[in-house]
């Protein structure tokens, strides 16, 4: 579960034209499947210990329940019996899987280290200027971790180290670093630390005068701090034992954590709460959020001991976000039926909706998806015929215009601009065959300077690739944007491997970025494809109204149709499809495996969320609460048999399925491990063939996998690895 470019006409848009041939993929040859052919390794067979579930006078029957633990279980020194009979199962799988690929070893070696080595290994982060200093961060060769640094006033003035996560990472299996808050005087530093993978931080406090650490640790937040102006009070979310964020702390440097003041308390287990500083520092505001609602209370940064004053009072269906410039608010909303949103005003002392007044109206074919304020202008970020753009709009004249980038199919966004006081917008551009760019953009003159382009380290040339953009045509008419990338050559005749990915859910659009780690596959004469289905955003936000709730199974037609079109159209055979997804995508793998197993020579589901009904009637469990109004109540009856209807693990049955590698992290706070364990298990029970069905449980990580810049890509490699051999890639 669980967490949140196109063409401007229906032709196909081809970005670089015919590449020489010496520049094709290889002639491809290929070799019959080993991982297909190891029949006579036995799986794991878990223990069926039947559990009735009885909602609604329903019952389901689970044999797998007995899997579920928790924290303090995993947590425990000393395992009990029940513990020690999942972490049995879950280290069979792991050595199952292993003798299953153990022909792919080298492969997998060279896959891993040929995605290493197109990292540059020594690299630095553009500096972005704050608060009288340059900030970057650096790595160095053969280090997992960054380096954060910063230099006073100039660019050639001393690097300053702020934190070398490195040296904090040693002897851990796991880290994971938040972001650094520097106070207004720029003399402490407040940072986050995780060393389980469950996105539980520890606040920690460095002095950047004498180096030296606080004895100040706050523990079981969700890893930053607001700063109020008198340099030694802030303001931190914690989180409850369903790692909702639920509580906002005030703490004064220096005095004892256990004495910090609770400020607020959200009670409404559907929302969440954070608190952040307005970009003018003016403001702390403390935020509570749930899908279709939020609520802001606001304080003068200047007075931390002071009372925050609610913005606007909460009301379903009223999505709204703040900003302060000068003497108004900013605010983003959907307020009078703005589907796509519209940014409106008020005055500082009169906030409620009722003073809020059009600042750029709604418009039907735009999505408003952010703004940002400076001194002299407005950015805001919009969404039109799918395609990102960057708006700039001078508070005085008439320059209101689109930053160009030359490019038809992209995405753009806003990078680090936390100076209020310039006339430069740092920005983001990045492609299915342009490596991810960082640039300068000149406001008054309309110019974009790089500043740095991502290096792919070998001999990648962008015009050796090629993208489209197609659209495939849903079972309701609807048309679906597909984006494609391939190596030039790549032939359209069925007969060579394609990876078809979907996410599809809480609104996150999967926009067509470039990727250094996919030049594995297509080099190896993989195209490789985002399915922009409904449940994303990328179309607007009625393209995710139609994939969420009592809609959600457009969310896997989508697919299914994204797939049909490819066949159809000679891209591809389904003995050379493939499919993959993760967390909430893994959801969209477990449901189109059920609905069209027959689409798929293999499919990889990562951390997926496919155990739909039992965990949504679960409120103990991370983010279920909060997750109501995507995924509907099954507590009630409607919500429950929809959702019933397409969970991936209540429609497990006898039947073929394709190969399968599915991935878990045995600490995983998002979906917790047992989903895929279980779903694993039912479908070894029930499936008729006898197609590889593997599951990797890395026991010491969770939802975002290995911590570091190169150990996360060792699972990347099985998972290449797995692709290439059921293609048969020599």
């Amino acid at each position: 579960m669980k967490f949140k470019l196109f063409a401007l006409s229906l032709c196909t848009v081809i970005l670089f034209s015919c590449s020489e041939k010496n520049n094709e993929p290889p002639m491809m040859e290929y070799k019959t499947s080993q991982i297909l052919e190891n029949k006579d390794l036995v799986p794991p067979q878990a223990e069926i210990q039947l559990t009735s579930l009885i909602e609604h006078g329903d019952e389901r029957i689970d044999n797998y329940y007995w899997m579920k633990l928790t924290d303090e279980q995993k947590m425990a020194e000393e395992p009990d019996e029940q513990t020690q009979k999942v972490v049995d199962y879950l280290n069979a799988e792991n050595d199952y899987l292993n003798k299953m690929m153990a022909h792919t070893d080298s492969l997998q070696k060279a896959l891993y280290d040929e995605i290493v080595g197109r990292i540059k290994q020594t690299d630095e982060s553009v500096p972005y200027f704050y608060n009288g200093y340059w900030y970057s961060n650096r790595f160095e060769e053969g280090k997992e971790y960054a380096i954060n640094t910063r230099r006073k006033g100039s660019l050639d003035a001393e690097e300053e180290i702020l934190i070398d996560q490195n040296k904090r990472a040693e002897g851990k299996d796991y880290y994971s670093m938040s972001r650094i808050n520097i106070s207004p005087d720029n003399k402490i530093a407040a940072f986050g630390e995780d060393y389980i993978s469950r996105r539980q931080y520890n606040i920690r406090f460095k002095n950047l005068e004498t180096g030296e650490l606080y004895p100040d640790v706050i523990e079981n937040t969700t890893g930053g701090v607001t700063w109020a102006k008198d340099n030694k009070t802030v303001f931190y979310s914690r989180k409850d034992a369903a790692l909702r964020s639920y509580k906002i702390f005030k703490h004064k440097l220096g005095t004892p954590v256990d004495q910090d003041q609770e400020v607020y308390h959200e009670e409404d287990e559907t929302f969440s709460t954070y608190v952040y500083n307005t970009k003018s520092r003016d403001y702390i505001i403390i935020g509570s959020y749930a899908t279709v609602s939020q609520e802001y209370r606001v304080l003068d940064a200047s007075d931390p001991d002071g009372t925050f004053k609610v913005f606007q009072p909460r009301e379903r269906d009223l999505e709204y976000n703040i900003s302060h410039y000068n003497d108004k608010w900013y605010i983003r909303t959907n307020k009078d039926g703005a589907k796509n949103f519209k940014i409106m005003t008020c005055p500082l002392d009169k906030t409620g909706k009722e003073h809020w007044v059009d600042f750029i109206p709604h418009r039907d074919d735009v999505l408003v998806e952010g703004l940002d304020l400076f001194k002299d202008f407005m950015v805001v970020s919009e969404r039109i015929k799918g395609i990102t753009q960057i708006r700039v709009k001078p508070w005085e004249g008439n320059d209101d215009h689109y930053i160009d980038f030359g490019e038809d199919a992209f995405l753009a966004y806003t990078s680090m601009n936390p100076e209020f006081d310039t006339d430069k917008l740092r920005v983001g551009f990045t492609s299915l065959t342009t490596p991810n760019s960082t640039y300068d953009y000149d406001v008054k003159n309309h110019k974009l300077e790089l500043k740095k382009q991502q290096e792919v380290v070998g001999d990648f040339k962008p015009e050796d690739y090629q993208s489209e953009r197609i659209f495939a045509k849903a079972e309701d008419g609807t048309e679906i944007p597909i984006s494609i990338v391939y190596k030039k050559g790549f032939k359209k005749d069925g007969t060579r491997p394609f990876l078809l990915y979907g996410y599809g859910s809480y609104g996150n659009s999967m926009d067509p970025y470039f990727s250094s780690v996919r030049l594995s596959l297509l080099d190896r004469g993989f195209a490789f494809a985002l399915a922009h289905i409904r449940g994303g955003e990328e179309m607007g936000r009625y393209w995710y109204e139609e994939g969420k709730l009592l809609n959600k199974k457009n969310t896997f037609t989508d697919f299914i149709a994204c797939a049909d079109h490819l066949v159809k159209n000679k891209y591809i055979t389904p003995k050379k499809l493939f499919a993959m997804g993760g967390s909430a995508g893994g959801l969209l793998m477990g449901a189109v495996v059920n609905m069209r197993p027959d689409l798929w020579q293999g499919v990889i589901a990562a951390v997926p969320f496919v155990d739909v009904v039992t965990t949504m009637l679960d409120e103990s469990i991370p983010l279920t609460t909060g997750e109501f109004d995507e995924w509907g109540n099954p507590k009630d009856e409607k919500y429950y048999n929809y959702i019933k209807e397409y969970s991936p693990y209540d429609n497990v049955v006898e039947k073929d399925y394709p190969p399968m590698l599915v991935t878990t992290g045995y600490h995983d706070s998002q979906v917790q491990y047992w989903e895929p364990a279980k779903w694993v298990a039912k479908l070894r029970e029930l499936k008729t063939d006898d197609n590889p069905l593997l599951l990797y449980c890395n026991m010491d990580t969770g939802h975002g996998g290995a911590s570091g810049r190169f150990a996360r890509y060792k699972e990347t490699a099985m998972e290449y690895a797995f692709l290439l051999d059921l293609a048969g890639v020599e």
